[in-house]
């Protein structure tokens, strides 16, 4: 599709500075767009690339000065970067192949229901006593264990596992090879040495909008519920032990791991690798930056660093001491020499 800046411009609420009849036919990243293409600038550390891109237009926000002049045609909107999101939302849906139907082979149990317009896939298995939403589309080799309930409009990728009993909301999406429902990790240690299984008796519970990245995983509850809450966002490969709760929009980069029974709260934003000891208890509207450790409880409106987790300016000043450690050392060495000169 083709379409002029002063198009776009209008179909976002944003206006044009420069050529406003050029003509978009693409995206790219602001550092590797061509010509015919729409990018955007949203973080700072990019904004040389603006007067260097080859790309014909570029999303801007509306107070954004340009320190020299830029070749590309501006858009000024009051969001680049959730307005990119938006374009890129509708270019998709303009070009989504839409399935439906029931493709061969694939075992679905007696009993279940399947809606006119849902797709099962070919190697899918959907067992026992599974209530499946409308307009879901399962891919292929998606496993469905008994009892599980599926709401609406949801989307499971190749490769998904969700054990029995559990329950997925309305509007989630579940990345190729995530595992859900999987047991808890409890084990009872014994007299002689060795360990015994604790039976895992929950179940895990999703809330409406829930997408998870591929191959994470999230255990099942040893009793009562794991329960991701509505609008969070897992990235790929991280871990969500036993009675795990995340709280609303919460959202979390890749290789995550929250061990057995910890509570996060509210919109809070998780850097990669960063882990969570269990048991503990953490507020609202957080923010961690990567591979933070994270042994004990942390209020609302906290920023934390490092391992373990602290507040991230004295994490700054701590990495900023680090730097200078050999040249302490070298002064204290002298000084101690000094000191044993005069002795």
């Amino acid at each position: 599709m083709e379409i002029t800046a002063q198009q776009l411009a209008t179909m976002v609420h944003g206006t044009v500075e420069g050529d406003a009849s050029v003509v978009i036919n693409n995206y790219g990243k602001i550092e590797e767009a061509g010509p015919g293409c729409l990018t955007f600038l949203a973080n700072p550390k990019y904004t040389h690339f603006i007067y260097d891109t080859k790309a014909t237009a570029v999303l801007v926000s509306k107070d954004f000065v340009p320190e020299h002049p830029v070749s590309a045609t501006l858009i000024r909107v009051d969001d680049p970067y959730k307005t990119l999101a938006d374009l890129l939302n509708i270019a998709a849906s303009q070009t989504a192949v839409v399935r439906r139907g029931i493709e061969q082979p694939c075992f679905i149990a007696q009993g279940v229901e399947v809606p006119d317009d849902a797709y099962i896939g070919a190697m899918a298995y959907v067992a026992q006593g599974v209530k499946l939403g409308k307009n879901v589309k399962i891919y292929p080799q998606v496993y469905i264990g008994d009892n599980v309930v599926i709401g609406d409009d949801v989307i499971l990728y190749p490769g998904v596992k969700i054990y029995h009993g559990c329950k997925i909301g309305n509007r989630c999406t579940v990345h190729a090879g995530t595992v859900i429902g999987s047991d808890g990790f409890g084990f009872a240690p014994k007299a002689d040495g060795t360990y015994e299984k604790i039976a895992q008796m929950g179940i895990v519970i999703l809330e409406d909008d829930v997408e998870i990245g591929a191959n994470t995983t999230i255990d099942r509850a040893t009793m009562g519920a794991t329960v991701i809450h509505r609008g969070v966002k897992l990235d790929n490969l991280i871990q969500v032990a036993h009675n795990v709760e995340i709280g609303d929009n919460t959202v979390m980069a890749a290789q995550v791991g929250i061990a057995g029974s910890t509570k996060i709260g509210k919109h809070n934003m998780v850097g990669g690798q960063v882990g969570f000891a269990g048991h503990i208890t953490v507020g609202d509207n957080c923010g961690f930056g990567a591979q933070s450790g994270v042994p004990s409880d942390i209020d609302d409106n906290k920023r934390v660093l490092g391992s373990p987790a602290i507040n991230a300016f004295d994490f700054a000043r701590q990495v900023s001491l680090l730097k200078r450690l050999p040249d302490m050392y070298n002064d204290i060495k002298s000084i101690k020499k000094e000191i044993n000169k005069q002795q």
